[in-house]
């Protein structure tokens, strides 16, 4: 089989691949050693007695702390490594006696990428019997955990951990769009879904742990991994990421574990090294567009896992870093998973940063800065050992050990672990991985990633109807490969675009398809800077392309980028179409037949020619296993597209850096006046922007409103306006709200994404969208590195794009509101909040399915009676999450002035809990929130004003 799948990965075909053999698997999977199985428990450690830890009633922490004072330095010291599966590290499929004599007979903290088929780069599929079907997968994944439990002292299970960035990578698995092109969707319900799937397809196959979502914000179209973000906006990267791992983490199915912990994506000239060295930002730029993203989706979505990354910052490896790993994550983020080493990222301390001497210096900086499992491609002992030694030579503190091991113990319960150890439902697996349901799911994100760039005289859709043939060609027409890489599914069926046109057009019209020329050229990359002349083959192919497109009545070309040139350690010095393709499309389009160019990609790239002189163009990105079908469905009419980008087209490299947001007047320099008595000197503006996309059909903006116009810092404004389908043809819109702090302390970005809303309008048809707008959207890092709201005006702008803006209004933002204004007789209510005044009397109705919501620092308060003494409130709360959120009682005794009386932490919601406090004559009462998305769904005050 393996020679099988080598020669269907190399010849880029797109067939399903089988698995060798089929082996009986049971439907249901039952453990061997029945007498540890107790009814409602297992015995872990086989003593015959319920501990703490093995109580699935007991609290967490309670059970943290029990098994913690159970484990010996070297059974915990093995939950801090990461042992790679099946023939990365790991050398058996299955246990083997030889493990009783192994590091993790004492346990180990996650086994990675186990039976998931991946091999190597560059190397097919796995053909070992248990990499599929699903059922046998898991239960493969099954008997490695039976090991872990049933063989070591304490049972601890270990985290099946794997990577899922476009769908679980499995052998098969629901295949979506690459992360860049689920970007493109704008839609976050459709998120959502995509986290689902991934999440409940994973813990279907046995992984409890998924790598994914990719949290850093695209800056550099050159870098390699472009592919892997969600856009250039720290606030659509955030508003996805939540979904992402909201969808992911649904009833705890999995853990997600967001990357690459942080400032990451900007390594300087898009070059990367390895260590991903030198990012070249300012600090203020740090925290607006890369710290953001990471602080909301741990906030708001309770992340439970952080993939620590290569590079440093300002000179310091974040992997070495107490102030980011620790500081910023786990003390302002409020972060209570575990962090997991990025691949080589520790051993990159002495052999790359050289801030470490050797490895064991390494493994003491990482640990001490907050890194709780190393993950790599190496050996566990190599990291282990080390790290025992320390311990036992006092170079590190075992409570420093026992800090690092709670948090991994945490996501192991809280994932249910210790209660539901094993993937019992084999024949569920078969029935859940890439069922009906997920692939329409798929087929929808591939549909709705497409982004149409150009569109002269309504080349598109294509009537078929008028057409007998159609030439099809370019180095992407045939091909597969691009939905079969790493970090995600592996050998599915996968529909090209040259397929997706044959099934569309079976039986109404001829396809004739030449490859027209390879992805690259034989001097590639040397001829980005080297104009080589074209040989008799390449010559002979493009001749081919184009009899073919002098035959048809339309051609189609589909161009771009692939495994070759681009993913992980893959920048380019250029933005150009790479190879030959140029020269085909050049050749094409001289035909003078209709063209259309269809674009596979993985990063923006300077399409100047084609933009200027091809009729249509369509930009897939990497549309996934169903993106040949969703093309044609767009090509036909069968698909309006409403994709929008959420990356820049620069014109050329020489513009980089280039990309949204920006600062006021910063992408645009020199004269206007080209040719040779003009004043203009270097080429201006973006040959697509941020946000750009058109459609079949025309939308009209309409009625803004912005209610209150007049707000504090901690209120909260809708603005609303209407939208309307103009056009013939139902159709997607993205409608945008960007902000703009017209006066401020420190200069801000011209334009800041602050709400988005993908809608569908028939024809005719009319919507209002609303958007909130609270201080997130307003706040500025000041002088001093606070975050703060600054007063004054804000313009509020809505429209089809970055730079396509229909309709604009001005927000007034003021220290206090005086009597005069609409807002002063909300104070004079008997509750009155910061933010979400609306919802306040939610929390006095009875109803326990209402609330009041708000973020950190967000507040609500009671006016109480006159000479009211209060000495204690009832309080239930809601969070989504269920993560523990402190706050705090505040007491006034008049003239604003409010003194803390009790500080808590709520580890129970929908509850009326009982706070007292010292008992004090007050005139009003305040609860503050310490955490983002917190609500407030009852209390009981009797003291509250009538």
């Amino acid at each position: 089989m393996k020679q099988l799948l080598i020669t269907i990965l190399l010849s880029g075909s797109c067939g399903f691949l089988a698995a060798q053999k089929t082996v009986k698997t049971p439907a249901i999977y039952k453990p061997v050693r029945t007498e540890m199985y107790k009814k409602g428990w297992i015995d872990f450690n086989k003593n015959g007695v319920k501990d703490i830890y093995e109580d699935p009633s007991a609290p967490v922490d309670a059970r943290i702390e029990d098994l913690l004072k159970q484990m010996t330095l070297e059974e915990k010291t093995c939950q801090m490594v990461t042992l790679y599966g099946y023939k990365r590290v790991l050398k058996d499929d299955l246990p083997t006696p030889e493990w009783k004599n192994q590091l993790w007979k004492d346990g180990i903290g996650a086994i990675d990428e186990h039976l998931n088929g991946f091999q190597q780069w560059g190397l097919p599929p796995s053909d070992n019997e248990y990499v599929w079907p699903a059922s046998r997968h898991a239960w493969a994944l099954n008997e490695v955990q039976r090991f872990f439990i049933e063989e070591t002292r304490l049972g601890i299970p270990t985290d099946f951990t794997n990577e899922g960035i476009r769908g679980v990578e499995s052998y098969k698995a629901t295949n979506f769009p690459t992360q860049l092109g689920l970007g493109h969707t704008w839609n976050r319900e459709l998120i959502r879904q995509v986290g689902v799937i991934t999440g409940r397809e994973a813990r279907m196959l046995g992984y409890t742990n998924v790598y994914a979502p990719i949290l850093d914000v695209g800056r550099d179209q050159r870098w390699g991994r472009y592919e892997e973000v969600y856009g250039e906006s720290p606030y659509l990267v955030a508003e996805l990421g939540i979904e992402m791992v909201r969808g992911m983490q649904q009833d705890y199915q999995v853990a997600a574990t967001g990357k690459h912990f942080i400032a990451y994506s900007n390594n300087k000239g898009g070059r990367e090294g390895m260590s991903r060295v030198d990012p070249q930002m300012s600090p203020r730029e740090v925290e607006m567009v890369h710290v953001y993203p990471f602080k909301r989706v741990i906030r708001e979505a309770g992340l439970l896992g952080v993939m620590s990354s290569y590079n440093d910052y300002d000179g310091f490896p974040i992997q070495s870093s107490y102030y980011w790993l620790t500081t910023r994550l786990r003390g302002e983020m409020g972060f209570r998973g575990y962090v997991v080493s990025d691949s080589d990222a520790v051993e990159y301390l002495y052999t790359k940063h050289n801030t470490a001497k050797d490895m064991k210096e390494a493994v003491r900086q990482s640990v001490e800065a907050g890194l709780n499992v190393r993950c790599t491609f190496r050996s566990p002992d190599s990291y282990v050992l080390p790290l025992r030694e320390l311990v036992k030579e006092g170079g590190l503190s075992e409570e420093v050990i026992n800090d690092r091991v709670r948090d991994i113990l945490r996501v192991k319960f809280l994932v249910g672990l210790f209660d539901h150890p094993y993937q019992t439902d084999l024949k569920g697996a078969d029935e859940e991985v890439e069922k009906a349901e997920n692939e329409e799911v798929a087929l929808q994100a591939s549909r709705e990633s497409i982004v149409l760039l150009k569109n002269d005289q309504d080349v598109l859709p294509l009537d078929i109807s008028g057409i007998k043939k159609i030439a099809v060609c370019g180095p992407n027409a045939d091909e597969c490969s691009y939905a079969l890489g790493h970090y995600g599914p592996l050998a599915v069926e996968v529909t090209s675009v040259l397929k997706g046109i044959q099934e569309k057009t079976d039986g109404k019209a001829e396809v004739l398809y030449s490859k027209g020329c390879e992805l690259v050229d034989a001097n590639w990359p040397e001829s980005e800077l080297i104009d080589f002349p074209l040989t008799e083959e390449e010559q002979k192919e493009i001749d081919k392309a184009v009899s073919q497109a002098k035959e048809a009545d339309v051609a189609v070309v589909v161009l771009g980028g692939g495994q070759r040139t681009c993913g992980e350690n893959k920048s380019r010095s250029s933005l150009d179409l790479p190879g030959r393709q140029l020269d085909l499309l050049k050749a094409v389009v001289a035909t003078g037949k209709p063209v259309v160019l269809v674009l596979i990609n993985g990063r923006p790239l300077s399409i100047n020619w084609a933009d200027k002189f091809v009729p249509a163009i369509l930009e897939a990105w990497y549309p996934g296993a169903k993106g040949g079908k969703a093309v044609a469905d767009v090509l036909f009419g069968d698909y309006n597209p409403g994709g929008k980008l959420t990356v820049t087209f620069p014109k050329t490299v020489g513009q980089i850096p280039f990309n949204f947001p920006c600062k006021p007047s910063s992408q645009i320099d020199g004269g206007k006046n080209p040719g040779m008595d003009g004043n203009m000197s270097r080429a201006n503006g973006a040959l697509y922007a941020f946000g750009y996309g058109l459609s079949y059909t025309s939308f009209e903006y309409s009625d803004l409103k912005i209610t209150p116009a007049v707000i504090t810092p901690n209120q909260k404004t809708y603005v609303t306006c209407k939208v309307t389908n103009t056009g013939k043809r139902a159709g997607d819109e993205v409608v945008q709200l960007y902000v703009r702090d017209v006066l401020s302390s420190v200069t801000t970005y011209e334009k800041n994404l602050a709400g988005f809303e993908r809608i569908h309008l028939k024809p005719g048809e009319t919507k209002e969208v609303s958007f909130p707008i609270d201080r997130k959207a307003l706040e500025l890092l000041n002088a001093d590195m606070y975050w703060v709201v600054e007063p004054g005006d804000f313009t509020l702008m809505v429209g089809a794009s970055s730079t396509d803006i229909r309709l604009n209004g001005t927000l007034t933002v003021v220290d206090c509101i005086n009597d005069s204004t609409p807002q002063s007789k909300e104070n004079e209510a008997p509750i009155s909040a910061s933010t979400n005044q609306e919802t306040v009397n939610n929390v006095v109705d009875n109803n326990p399915t209402t609330f009041w919501e708000g973020n950190k620092g967000d507040y609500i308060t009671f006016a109480l009676q006159n000479e009211a003494k209060v000495d204690g409130i009832s309080i239930a709360f809601h969070r989504d999450n269920g993560l523990e959120t402190d706050f705090e009682i505040q007491l006034s005794s008049g003239g604003g002035q409010f003194l803390t009386v009790y500080s808590g932490t709520v580890k129970e919601y929908h509850k009326l809990l009982n706070f007292p406090f010292k008992g004090t004559t007050a005139s009003d009462l305040r609860i503050v929130l310490g955490s983002d998305r917190v609500g407030i769904t009852e209390i009981k005050l009797p003291q509250i004003k009538k």
